[in-house]
């Protein structure tokens, strides 16, 4: 596993607005207070989410993307890139993982995260289709896309982009997690970074505690004891 201070460079990819605050906002908060780079790409705009019906779906994109960027500012992300997929129909295709390809090459992280591609059976929140596609999509773009020069050759051919090697992948919302942070003091800016996505979040009773609960939870899995609160992930070597 990368030691804290072989990571300079993080690439989160998303399927929608509002993952990376629930899975992993509070370690990214960390991340901003070390002096990391981190860059989110969201595969889709979150058209088909939220609970706001006088919005037609170009609408409600332009409204998430708004809401991800503010959830961005508060743990210091400005660098955000959106690729515009259709939200509910993303599937695993050559064209995404070209795309995140791309941005791998562009960003060049020692670190990526994104969804688990597995279905989690203990709690189907994580296991959304898009989140599934996106994590499979970029665990391929990790290996072998977009280290190997002969993938995508247009990318090097007409757009100049030399190969890159990840070294490490955190995947989200998995059943299995071996690897937990401890954001006890990052969890309330990851809550204000959630309460930014008001399109999905407002409505919901007692939110911040649902959020403190089951933070508690992961912090109790990983050993870290009471009163704390952690984020989990599973651990990928790409080497």
């Amino acid at each position: 596993m990368l030691a804290e201070g072989e990571i300079h460079r993080v690439l989160v990819v998303a399927a929608h607005p509002d993952d990376v605050d629930f899975g992993a906002a509070g370690t990214i908060a960390l991340f901003g207070d070390r002096g990391v780079e981190v860059t989110y790409l969201l595969v889709t705009d979150g058209d088909a989410g939220g609970n706001e019906r006088t919005l037609d779906n170009s609408g409600m994109a332009q409204l998430r993307r708004t809401e991800q960027t503010a959830a961005a500012k508060v743990v210091g992300v400005t660098d955000l890139r959106f690729l515009g997929y259709s939200d509910g129909t993303v599937v695993p295709s050559l064209e995404l993982r070209r795309d995140i390809s791309r941005v791998i090459r562009q960003v060049r992280p020692d670190l990526v995260i994104t969804h688990h591609p597995d279905r989690n059976y203990q709690f189907i929140g994580p296991s959304h289709p898009d989140h599934r596609a996106v994590g499979g999509s970029a665990l391929d773009a990790v290996y072998p896309d977009a280290r190997n020069p002969y993938a995508f050759p247009e990318l090097l051919r007409d757009e100049g982009l030399e190969a890159w090697k990840a070294r490490e992948v955190w995947l989200m919302g998995g059943s299995t997690p071996n690897h937990w942070v401890d954001i006890t003091t990052s969890i309330d800016r990851k809550i204000a970074a959630l309460r930014s996505h008001v399109s999905q979040v407002s409505h919901i009773e007692g939110f911040a505690d649902f959020v403190r609960t089951r933070s508690a939870a992961w912090a109790e899995q990983g050993g870290l004891g009471e009163g704390r609160y952690a984020e989990g992930f599973q651990v990928v070597p790409t080497a």
